[in-house]
């Protein structure tokens, strides 16, 4: 029995109290897990003797301060290049958009340099042990967050193109270009099984097929890390499969929700990959958010030390994702023991991590944490280190693989070539392939759009903000359409709303998904959200003229969108291809036939979700494995419709273009509990008439408070909405509009039940402004189900112009608006 020294003061109780709810979290809620269910399986690295040896030596030199330095990353942002030395620091990351000096447009250089003096104070002399240290980035499609990368298919489009060999290159082409700026480990694969499409990252899952998924996630650890005698060689980087364990089972596809799938599922569905994965040898497995019948995986014990370390006989380290370790009940960002004796052997502390190391030293000192679950986390780390050899090589701007040229022409090859494999053709009427000397009209807002087609995780965490500038050595599709149409002898017109200065002979329309990453992409169902109904009308006013259309959709997952099937002549399922749109243009062309086959199963409604091959009663519109080609034609015959009146916007958007979208609604209410649906003519508020609202021409809608009673504007949809999940991720609730006359009285910005003054600023906001507020300020209000998204609210005079209403990402300083 250990001694643990008395706690002394109220600080110290509500420590024990946090430590000991952890605890009873986890072991009440943990479900048995049966280990002998969950296949076995075995590194080929195979422990060294005398490595473990040394590791052992340099444990007994350490102090439990230096030790706990290994087990915190930090994002790079947070800490200063002298704070590595004095906590010891093993490993920092560059998050999504944590870019140098904070310009995208950072060159590998810019990198280089950022990197270098983190590492030299790792080595600084002076220790008695020198542990350099390791820098890590989300490479998950390419070297996605620097600038001029090659840019490859997000997972979903490779998983159609049923390649393995072909995910070994995409894998080694990254190394070399993440090695290119300093860096030694990527977190990829994401090795997910995504078996409900409203998730939003189903792009990041190559099926819904577990299959498909273990032979990539063997083929991509492979081609970071190498194989053999290329093992963790200069030329290759530390792979992460993530995210351990089940990710892709959450009940309704809610980013970082809850999984009820059976322990047999779990493992047969979720886990086999992770046996492919150890058995290729990877060095680190990314802990993932979400739960398994209550309890975070980040707290579970049976699966990340029983399963995965015990039974498939993992020996790198268990790295936590982004504060995941803070969402376990019991535990804050900066203190979590439960995590780490959980089987957690870094902790992915962006912004905390400097009072993490202090909890963390006092929890191994007291006991709560012992000393050999410690060192079994630094062994792990320091064996991957030097299987990595980054103890005998020099310092990242002195590595032979530093500074070479990335988004090389070799790898851009190989890019384009997965392009063309990951295209599923869906229908073709004989329109394609394309006939040589045609005159083609190419339009919709995705043709010449390399943010679009590249989607989330790239060159920021959303993608959203991209343009065509900041891709040098990109094509977009219209680009790669037109240099081989003109090669052909044919013409290319460019018009994104479709309008020609004569009549083509073709048209090919390029619409979808915009770019989202993780629970921005979460969806209610699998209809198409942006320029649906858009999309739809340019394809038919393009036949109405006699113009035959090839509809190409880019997203990532399989939509219902029968009646843009439906109204095309050919349909191509494009999913998210990257930076080298050529690729589309080979096969649209008959460079190359299709060879793409679904590797999800494709809706026939909007509602038809969750919907995986093996399902009882399966009924897809078009099944897994479905694929027509050139070789291989067939019709495919009118598709049901399904009558539906929601409109579809944009994710997140409650309220734009003088329209509520994605099934919400504009509301009245007041003070004496009437209230009245806004239908886009001018209402007010029955009894008290305290509230009207009427369009605007500009497509907003004016709000007049007449203050002879409290009224309110509400958002909100016929269910309570769950917007937790977004508070977590730093989301704000933002509102463009104008004050037409300041307000006589308080005015309150609420979401559901909770709400913060917003009089000062809307009394001096001027003109079309963004009124901005974290979700997090709302915390009063259970954000799982919220009764409203937005409401303004006052018992005085008000006149407002809005014209827009939706969940926005946080911006640096944002703040609660103070009472």
């Amino acid at each position: 029995m250990s001694h643990r020294p008395l706690l002394k003061g109220a600080a110290s109780m509500a420590v024990l109290f946090l430590a000991l709810s952890a605890n009873a979290y986890a072991a009440e809620k943990a479900p048995v897990v049966h280990p002998k269910l969950w296949p076995i399986a075995k590194s080929p690295i195979g422990l060294d003797p005398a490595m473990e040896k040394r590791i052992t030596d340099m444990l007994a030199q350490m102090s439990i301060e230096e030790k706990v330095g290994q087990v915190i990353q930090p994002e790079w942002k947070s800490i200063k290049p002298e704070e590595v030395t004095q906590y010891h620091i093993g490993s920092i990351e560059n998050g999504g958009g944590a870019v140098p000096g904070g310009n995208k447009h950072s060159t590998v250089k810019d990198w280089v340099d950022l990197i270098e003096p983190y590492y030299q104070a790792s080595v600084a002399p002076g220790q008695k042990v020198t542990i350099p240290l390791i820098w890590a980035s989300d490479a998950v499609h390419g070297h996605n967050n620097v600038y001029g990368a090659t840019l490859f298919p997000h997972n979903i489009g490779l998983g159609a193109a049923h390649d393995p060999d072909l995910l070994r290159r995409i894998g080694e082409a990254t190394a070399a270009e993440v090695r290119s700026t300093g860096m030694d480990w990527s977190f990829a694969p994401t090795i997910a099984v995504a078996r409900d499409d409203r998730w939003g990252r189903t792009y990041e899952s190559y099926s819904e097929d577990p299959k498909i998924v273990s032979q990539y996630a063997a083929a991509m650890v492979s081609g970071i890390e190498g194989a053999g005698p290329t093992f963790l060689d200069d030329h290759h980087v530390i792979s992460t499969a993530k995210h351990f364990l089940g990710d892709g089972s959450t009940d309704g596809g809610r980013d970082q929700g809850e999984s009820s799938v059976s322990e047999a599922d779990l493992a047969r569905l979720h886990g086999a990959a992770y046996v492919d994965a150890v058995n290729a040898g990877t060095q680190s497995v990314m802990a993932s958010y979400n739960s398994w019948h209550g309890v975070k995986m980040h707290a579970n014990k049976d699966l990340m030390t029983g399963v995965l370390k015990g039974r498939m006989g993992f020996d790198g380290f268990i790295m936590g994702d982004w504060n995941a370790h803070g969402q376990i009940p019991g535990c804050t960002n900066s203190d979590c023991a439960t995590a780490f004796n959980a089987g957690l052997d870094i902790f992915n502390a962006p912004q905390d991590w400097k009072a993490l190391h202090g909890n963390l030293v006092r929890e191994v000192k007291d006991g709560s944490i012992s000393m050999a679950r410690l060192d079994d986390a630094v062994r792990r780390i320091l064996r991957v280190k030097f299987r990595a050899g980054v103890f005998d090589q020099p310092s990242p701007a002195n590595r032979p693989d530093t500074f070479k040229p990335i988004g090389t022409t070799e790898h851009r090859a190989i890019a384009r070539e997965a392009v063309a494999k990951s295209l599923v053709l869906l229908k073709n009427d004989g329109v394609l392939p394309l006939k040589a000397g045609a005159t083609v009209l190419i339009a919709g807002d995705g043709a010449d759009n390399i943010a679009m087609q590249s989607g989330g995780w790239t060159l920021s965490w959303q993608g959203a903000d991209n343009t065509n500038a900041d891709f040098p050595g990109a094509t977009s599709i219209y680009e790669g359409l037109k240099s081989q149409i003109e090669a052909g002898g044919g013409q290319a017109l460019y018009s994104p709303d479709g309008t020609a200065p004569q009549k083509p002979d073709v048209a090919i329309v390029v619409f979808g998904e915009t770019p989202y990453a993780e629970f921005m992409g979460d969806q209610s169902d699998v209809a198409l959200h942006h320029d649906n109904s858009e999309s739809l009308d340019l394809i038919k006013k393009l036949k109405a003229q006699g113009v035959p259309v090839v509809a190409v959709m880019l997203s990532g997952r399989p939509l219902y969108v029968n009646p843009q099937i439906n109204a095309a002549n050919a349909f191509v399922a494009a999913w998210l291809p990257g930076s080298e749109g050529e690729g589309i243009a080979d096969v649209l062309t008959g460079k190359s036939d299709f060879t793409g086959r679904l590797s999800f199963s494709w809706p026939k409604r909007p509602d038809q979700t969750p919907l995986n091959v093996g399902d009882k009663n399966y009924d897809p519109q078009f099944a897994y494995g479905y694929g027509l080609s050139y070789a291989a034609p067939a019709e495919t015959p009118q598709l049901p419709e399904v009558a539906d009146t929601t409109k579809y916007g944009e994710k997140n958007v409650y309220f734009s273009k003088g329209m509520a979208w994605n099934g919400y609604k504009i509301t009245l209410a007041d003070s004496d509990q009437h209230r009245m649906e806004y239908v886009g003519t001018q209402t007010t508020i029955y009894g008290t008439a305290a509230l009207t609202v009427s369009p605007q021409a500009d497509g907003a809608i004016k709000g007049v408070w007449n203050g002879k009673a409290g009224a309110a504007l509400e958002v909100g949809a016929d269910k309570p909405s769950d917007i937790a999940r977004e508070a977590n991720g730093a989301m704000m609730i933002a509102l463009t509009l104008r004050v037409n006359a300041a307000p006589s009285g308080e005015v309150r910005l609420g979401v559901g039940s909770a709400s913060v003054p917003v009089t000062g600023w809307l009394k001096t906001a001027t003109g079309y402004a963004v009124l901005a507020v974290p979700l997090s300020c709302f915390k009063t209000q259970d954000l799982a189900a919220t009764p409203t998204v937005a409401r303004i609210e006052t018992a005085g005079t008000l006149d407002l112009s809005i014209s827009d209403i939706r969940l926005t990402e946080t911006k640096a300083g944002a703040a609660c608006p103070a009472e």
